[in-house]
């Protein structure tokens, strides 16, 4: 069925004749009639009584009774198209890391959904490996993460660098050190995250490249919590800097001078998948924008 025929149906029995429905819809009446004969030939009844007045056939009734229905629902799809293309509207599923999904997204995503009201946002708050894996069956549409192990069916986009420091109460002895290196971690107790955690794959490779073994951890599975911990005196954690500034009290933050720079933080999205709508380009658009280090290098 053409919606367009049943607009003209509708015009017709609101305005009673087919000479009005054809004036008021700027078609001629030939053109009024051709629609009428296609929409009842598709339908396969016969929806009008034609003689000195227009009567409705009970098919007819039943139609018009419920047409309304349908034309304020084409109405409403045909809008919601357009709010698509112009990136009023839309639904965004972003995959996030921590500390990005705590410390820094919630900065960026209140500005553009004031902006753009109608558009909806699912957050997935993961580790790299598992973002990467819903981001390969389709749950997601892109993720913020640190670099993936494979780029075979991702592209990966830098966008900033995650600076990492050692937090560690103030009446640790390294917290009166002017200089602090990894090899200075030696048999210290490490407040750690969870195997899969990235900022842990990146100490544990620094540890034993530059620092060496022996040393002892007590496995923390959110990074969140590794400051409260420190506090408490349960050990000491190196922790990206965001989630430790301002240090919670009794607590120093201090940097690793030989801890090469940080975690490289960036976009991961499916390398042959479809083109994103206007509302997803604007939201990666801000994140370029506002996430991207002016001294990220590629070294």
């Amino acid at each position: 069925m053409d919606i367009r025929n049943i607009k003209t149906f509708q015009t017709i029995i609101r305005l009673g004749s087919f000479q009005r429905a054809a004036e008021e819809l700027q078609y001629g009446q030939s053109t009024v009639t051709m629609h009428i004969q296609k929409l009842e030939s598709d339908l396969g009844v016969k929806l009008l009584e034609r003689g000195k007045k227009l009567t409705l056939t009970e098919a007819g009734r039943l139609f018009h009774h419920n047409a309304d229905l349908l034309l304020k629902d084409y109405d409403f799809l045909q809008t919601s198209m357009d709010e698509l293309l112009k990136g009023d509207a839309g639904v965004i599923r972003l995959g996030v890391m921590e500390p990005t999904a705590s410390y820094r997204l919630p900065q960026l995503l209140g500005p553009f959904l004031r902006q753009h009201p109608k558009v909806k946002i699912s957050i997935h708050i993961g580790n790299t490996t598992v973002l990467g894996q819903m981001l390969y069956e389709g749950s997601i549409d892109m993720a913020i993460c640190s670099t993936p192990p494979s780029g075979l069916d991702h592209t990966f986009e830098p966008l900033f660098i995650e600076t990492l420091a050692l937090l560690l109460p103030e009446a640790h002895p390294l917290a009166s050190k002017s200089s602090i290196q990894l090899r200075d971690l030696q048999h210290e107790h490490l407040l750690i995250t969870n195997v899969q955690c990235p900022y842990r794959q990146k100490l544990e490779h620094a540890l034993l490249e530059r620092g060496g073994s022996p040393y002892s951890g007590m496995e923390i599975g959110n990074m969140a919590a590794l400051k409260y911990y420190v506090q408490a005196q349960f050990g000491i954690a190196v922790v990206p800097v965001i989630t430790a500034t301002p240090s919670p009290q009794g607590t120093v933050l201090k940097p690793i001078d030989d801890l090469d720079s940080g975690l490289v933080t960036g976009l991961l999205r499916k390398m042959n998948g479809s083109a994103f709508s206007v509302a997803t380009e604007n939201l990666i658009n801000i994140f370029r924008t506002e996430l991207r280090s002016s001294t990220f290098t590629s070294s």
